[in-house]
């Protein structure tokens, strides 16, 4: 096995645009992101289905589903 291939780990600080800031291990010493698992929507539960020809409510109709 070689020596002195493996990059060196530092302490990471990860800024997202919302404020959020993760602390982890990384090769750079900081990142910036515009978008974190605080503040996207999918995470946050305000994701909205957006359906302007009416699939998805044909779909829940067609195979009994109810709209929860």
């Amino acid at each position: 096995m070689q020596s002195n291939i493996h990059p060196d780990y530092v302490d990471c600080k990860i800024t997202c645009a919302c404020g959020s800031v993760i602390e982890t291990l990384s090769t750079k010493k900081a990142y910036k992101v515009d978008i974190c698992s605080a503040c996207h929507p999918f995470y946050t539960g305000q994701q909205k289905i957006v359906d302007t020809e009416g699939r998805v409510e044909r779909f829940k109709k067609r195979y009994g589903m109810s709209g929860e």
